[in-house]
């Protein structure tokens, strides 16, 4: 009997990854098989008062290797100030859906237009405890070497991480915040500490993607 689609899409990848992913067209097609199809991650319900949506970029470099893309927010902010995380916010009541607001908001915090991502899929959404928001993430396959521009009233920088070793950097932390106590997978990659929401994408996204 053939196993469940996802097993199947986690077993191409896992074959395209002993091949070193070279081809963003051959990548494109195992992402898909790997992750959730959009329209399925927008029917899951989570807990939140508030819609957003993300966007985690990912690009091939030359050598075949996986990148993630994230964003550092400054450290004046009254939200979410000085995190690392993927570029997204609230949806907006003029988009269509929330991929549209995962593209929007990529291309108004670090400029990359919604015409050169190719989204390949998505992940289950996740809630923010402090904040109540429920966020929506989806994956997309860019261009390596692209030039941001950032909104410089948000964005302090981009990070651009090796996935595997994003993977090497995973541990697990309790952490305060506001006030409130909880356990999270953390990612420390250098002076810079992935925690929470975002955290617990990367950990479901690596999940889905063998190691190389």
């Amino acid at each position: 009997m053939p196993g469940p689609s996802h097993a199947r899409g986690r077993g191409l990848l896992r074959r395209a990854g002993r091949a070193r992913l070279r081809t963003r067209a051959a990548l494109a097609e195992d992402l898909r098989g790997a992750l959730l199809a959009p329209e399925a991650a927008l029917a899951i319900d989570v807990h939140g008062g508030t819609e957003a949506a993300v966007l985690a970029p990912l690009y091939l470099d030359e050598a075949g290797e996986l990148h993630l893309v994230f964003t550092k927010r400054r450290d004046d902010l009254k939200r979410h100030a000085g995190e690392i995380s993927f570029p997204g916010g609230r949806r907006d009541p003029e988009d269509a859906d929330l991929t549209t607001t995962a593209l929007r908001e990529a291309h108004e915090e670090i400029g990359l237009p919604p015409d050169a991502v190719e989204i390949v899929g998505a992940l289950p959404p996740t809630p923010t405890f402090v904040t109540n928001y429920a966020v929506y993430p989806f994956v997309g396959l860019i261009e390596p070497g692209f030039e941001w521009v950032l909104a410089d009233a948000e964005v302090a920088y981009v990070l651009e991480f090796p996935l595997e070793a994003v993977r090497a950097a995973h541990g697990l932390r309790r952490l305060v915040r506001r006030g409130v106590p909880f356990r999270t997978d953390t990612y420390e990659m250098g002076d810079h500490l992935i925690w929470g929401a975002t955290a617990r994408m990367v950990a479901d996204l690596l999940a889905r993607l063998p190691a190389a």
